[in-house]
């Protein structure tokens, strides 16, 4: 496999460096998304209200929001183990809270703080891994190494799903938290986190928070980030309650399997080609695919229709996630990766944020099932932002959207490697 072949071609040290993170990573994702197709039914559980549902889901990117550019900083400062480190221990930490404290004002607070472990994980991972790969080779490794987060959507709801069915909520909470745990451990064999002298943070990079958001190299990313996030957002919201009302049989921890199987399939090609066509025809693809998966919900009215819809937001995020984080790389300098990384996804939890006390909100007024009618219109307003604006002109960014042309803020030097 192609795959095999260039991690081959890496020295020894590096290729060991790689495949230690990549452990970290797999556990971490697995902590967080067995708990995804479960969490919405637990909370259903406490109460009935639509909005609550959405307000406890939404406060999960409280944390994600306060603290994004915070520990992104504190990444480029102290390390990206360090703040790779945060987030697993309050990824050990807070499924257990969910266990002993089933309260609606209390869940919020903790999924409020749960969402300090992606904050500190997740543009950790993403920055450490661009820090260390080869530019030649950054789109390809970037992408192999993002398979972390579909294996874990695979093994996470499948395992969290059989844990619910027959033990109940709160031995799945306490299995999230052990693989956190494991993940905490396996950090200690990362070896090496590239030059760290690349990293001292000169006064060129010291960007406040809103000139930084509102940079051109940023500001799209970000914004397509959001909509997309919103998207995603509604779907994990209220997409499992939705199956349950309309009685299908599929569990919806198998979606999340059959999105995660298809994200690992298409990252293959993916990140093989997008060193070679460029980033912007790639993220065009992936959300041209999460429009066709909230359609798909939109019209879904047997478990095949909603396997399609897996399937479909699957290869959406396999494409989206690594090409964005790509393109994040080409566009930054080593001393300022990890803040700029933490800004930009940014747009994403704030997307999160929303989707589910404005889609809560929404319910009451227009249906469950319509409201991913609604976030097939949001994905469509993100493809025309990103095709008008993701480069300095129009016609420029709608040709760097179509693979057409390059990407006109990517910094060339070998200083970004």
């Amino acid at each position: 496999m192609q795959s095999l072949n260039t991690f081959s071609s890496l020295d020894t040290s590096l290729r060991k460096n790689l495949t230690a993170i990549f452990w970290v990573g797999l556990f971490f994702w697995s902590s967080m998304s067995s708990q995804l197709p479960t969490i919405p039914l637990y909370i259903r559980s406490l109460t009935q209200s639509y909005d609550e549902i959405g307000m406890v889901m939404g406060s999960f990117a409280i944390g994600l929001l306060i603290c994004r550019s915070y520990l992104g900083r504190v990444s480029d400062r102290k390390g990206r183990r360090y703040t790779m480190r945060i987030g697993l221990i309050v990824a050990t930490i807070i499924p257990l809270c969910y266990a002993v404290l089933p309260s609606i004002p209390l869940l919020m607070v903790c999924r409020a703080i749960h969402g300090i472990s992606i904050a500190a994980f997740a543009s950790s991972y993403s920055a450490l891994i661009a820090d260390l790969a080869p530019l030649e080779k950054r789109g390809e490794i970037i992408g192999y190494m993002s398979l972390v987060n579909p294996l874990g959507l695979a093994f996470g709801p499948a395992i969290g799903g059989v844990i619910y069915e027959v033990w109940g909520y709160q031995l799945l909470f306490v299995c999230a938290s052990l693989f956190a745990l494991i993940g905490l451990i396996l950090t200690t064999q990362i070896e090496a986190e590239g030059k760290v002298s690349d990293r001292e943070v000169s006064t060129a990079v010291k960007l406040g928070f809103w000139q930084t958001l509102l940079s051109p190299r940023v500001r799209v990313p970000s914004t397509v980030l959001l909509l997309v996030g919103l998207a995603f957002g509604t779907l994990s919201s209220f997409m499992p309650i939705l199956m349950e009302q309309k009685n299908m049989s599929l569990n919806a921890g198998v979606f999340y399997m059959a999105a995660a199987l298809s994200g690992f399939i298409i990252r293959f090609p993916v990140a093989r080609f997008s060193d070679v066509w460029g980033r912007g025809i790639f993220i065009s693809i992936g959300i041209c695919f999460y429009g066709i998966s909230m359609i798909i919900i939109f019209f879904a009215s047997h478990d095949i229709a909603f396997l399609l819809s897996g399937i479909a937001e699957g290869i959406g995020a396999g494409i989206v996630i690594p090409s964005v984080i790509a393109l994040l790389a080409d566009r930054t300098l080593p001393q300022e990766r990890g803040y700029i990384f933490g800004m930009t996804w940014v747009g994403f939890d704030v997307g999160i944020a929303l989707a589910g006390p404005i889609m809560g909100k929404m319910i009451g007024l227009v249906g469950i099932t319509n409201i991913f009618a609604i976030a097939t219109g949001i994905c469509v307003l993100g493809l025309f932002v990103f095709c008008t604006q993701s480069n300095p002109t129009v016609a420029g960014s709608f040709k760097f959207a179509m693979g057409k042309s390059s990407d006109r803020y990517a910094i060339k030097s070998s200083a970004s490697s």
